[in-house]
């Protein structure tokens, strides 16, 4: 179940603002899902995700389907009582994890063969199981097994690729609706790479199928930026506007704004936890390290006017003595300010589109950020 409803559209750019209704509740778009990848957002909780602003989040497939498995998460009826989530959970397929995480994957028109990262188990996953798994999980957004490329990849690769995932999405559809699930959405995924007229004809696979939305996959896997939004621009306008648009795996602030002034809705990455374990700090002039010798004193917050729970209650040298001392507190409360930052951002963008406002925003916006060294 899921039925998406366009509020506000740019009048000079390709920006939307729109609301999905999923059974689990509405979710306002342009949307950034923060990545829980086995079943929590890496160091925070529900409650806290729910703070800063979170309407959605990701799980994995591959990776719950492996740990704990799906006879531990039938014991909750789900994932979202398994980690005590009550909105709308998207989950990827497996896909990109079996081509960048997995061992000795083998493609084959039945599926995938790959031998587990974790315990040298051997596995196959067809594009039905990868929807039965995605189903145990009480998935709202379920999606179609794909395979994934190596980038750069030669035109023969990637054409073969993209016809298996279109044949895949087919069997996807078919199990999906045999399982009878009556609150899911199934979403088809684009793939071609970087070839315009491959990613052309991966579309007219898909867009006869009537999937509840579509995404953009192959991007932000070693491309340069410029290509990546290129092929964003090429692709998006080919999607039918009445579905929501998602581009899988991306990226920066930048890339975000980016991407919705070429018409995406839904983002998703693990950018945002991932370097604010490594120190990065995200802020509306650019990025700090939090480590640098020159906040060892430094009693400001990590962004003035920023209301997280971190900017609120922390200082930078609070922050830096955590890291340099190496506390797991430190990780908390990085994470919990770049989570927010994300979503924040997403909020901010809506706004601007509902009042017509988003190509001064987008502009202000870049003109603001700035490099480390002058925050």
């Amino acid at each position: 179940m899921l039925e998406f409803e366009i509020i506000a559209e740019s009048a000079t750019t390709r920006a939307r603002a729109g609301v999905m209704q999923t059974a689990r509740g509405n979710v306002e778009t342009p949307v950034f899902m923060p990545v829980g990848t086995l079943g929590t957002v890496k160091s925070l909780t529900p409650d806290e995700l729910m703070s800063a602003g979170a309407q959605i989040i990701l799980g994995n497939t591959y990776h719950l389907y492996l740990r704990p498995g799906c006879e531990v998460i039938e014991q909750f009826d789900g994932l979202h009582k398994f980690m005590s989530w009550q909105g709308p959970i998207l989950t990827d397929s497996g896909g990109f994890q079996i081509f960048s995480l997995a061992k000795l994957a083998r493609i084959s028109e039945e599926g995938v063969t790959f031998q587990s990262h974790i315990d040298g188990s051997r596995h196959l996953l067809t594009p039905e199981k990868a929807i039965e798994i995605q189903i145990c999980l009480g998935s709202d957004i379920i999606m179609c097994l794909d395979q994934c490329i190596q980038h750069p990849a030669s035109r023969a690769e990637t054409r073969e690729a993209l016809e298996t995932t279109s044949r895949w999405a087919e069997r996807c559809k078919l199990a999906w609706q045999r399982s009878a699930n009556g609150h899911s959405a199934l979403f088809g995924i684009v793939q071609g790479g970087m070839f315009k007229d491959l990613r052309e004809a991966s579309r007219d696979a898909l867009i006869t199928q009537e999937f509840d939305g579509f995404a953009i996959g192959g991007l932000s896997v070693g491309e340069p930026v410029e290509t990546m939004l290129e092929i964003a621009e090429f692709t998006l306008p080919k999607l039918p506007d009445e579905k929501p648009k998602y581009v899988m795996g991306t990226g920066t602030p930048e890339d975000l704004i980016d991407l919705v002034a070429l018409g995406a809705d839904m983002f998703d990455c693990v950018l945002p936890t991932r370097n604010a374990r490594n120190g990065q700090i995200f802020h509306s002039q650019g990025t700090l390290n939090i480590t640098n010798a020159k906040y060892r004193q430094d009693t400001r917050p990590l962004e003035t006017g920023c209301t997280c729970y971190t900017c609120r209650h922390y200082s930078r040298a609070y922050l830096r003595h955590l890291f340099i001392a190496k506390e797991l507190l430190a990780y908390r409360l990085s994470s919990l300010h770049n989570v927010h930052f994300f979503l924040h951002l997403m909020k901010q963008v809506r706004q601007a589109i509902l009042e017509d406002k988003f190509e001064s925003f987008r502009k202000n916006y870049y003109k603001t950020v700035q490099k480390e060294t002058s925050l």
